[in-house]
């Protein structure tokens, strides 16, 4: 996977919308904030919008690996 320097903003929602999701709390605004926001990143870099969002989620999920 290709590492990406992702704006502080586009790491904060998705923090924000795992602990939601993880307490079931997620709504449809954060998600399309990540989703958008994610989609303008990919066409910022020329990357698909797949490869930067599983990069972004194992950024914040599996900061370890």
């Amino acid at each position: 996977m290709t590492d990406f320097t992702f704006p502080d903003t586009l790491l904060a929602a998705e923090h924000a919308a795992w602990e939601a999701i993880q307490t079931g709390t997620l709504t449809v605004a954060q998600a399309t904030a990540v989703h958008d926001g994610i989609t303008e990143f990919a066409a910022e870099t020329g990357t698909g919008r797949y490869e930067v969002e599983m990069a972004l989620k194992k950024t914040v999920r599996h900061p370890e690996g």
